[in-house]
């Protein structure tokens, strides 16, 4: 496997973390308790396994180039930017939200979780989109 395979790999995470975080919603909504606890609990697993993978990446590939030209440009770079915003805001807001779930802290849990979701649920799904555009779209040239 070559290093840049791993761009692969980060994408697929953001895509499970995405498809755990639905499923999470729903089963809260529904009252499943239980089922919300299992899937946002692989969510958050999704999401560590994009960390060590991204990293890794990152130490060995540096930071891949945009190919696309023109108006597409600054519409990638604002996505990228929003996304890498939002994954920073994450790294404290997720651990907070986690940890007063498993402290049955529930009041505080939800009203943290309201503003944490939409975010991380964002994350994830521009993750995908960033990955769509830089590597299938509009990949760089090497010339």
């Amino acid at each position: 496997m070559d290093v840049s395979d791993l761009t692969h790999v980060i994408a697929a995470t953001n895509a499970a973390t995405a498809a755990c975080l639905a499923v999470g919603y729903v089963r809260i909504r529904r009252g499943e308790r239980e089922r919300h606890r299992r899937a946002m609990l692989w969510a958050l697993a999704f999401s560590a396994a994009f960390l060590v993978v991204y990293v890794i990446y990152k130490a060995n590939a540096g930071f891949a180039k945009f190919g696309g030209e023109g108006a597409v440009r600054p519409v990638y770079f604002t996505i990228l930017a929003i996304h890498v915003l939002g994954a920073m805001a994450l790294v404290p807001l997720v651990p907070m939200v986690v940890v007063r779930a498993l402290k049955e802290r529930f009041a505080a849990h939800r009203s943290l979780a309201r503003w944490t979701w939409p975010l991380w649920m964002f994350v994830a799904v521009s993750g995908v989109v960033v990955y769509v555009m830089a590597v299938h779209l509009y990949p760089y040239a090497h010339v």
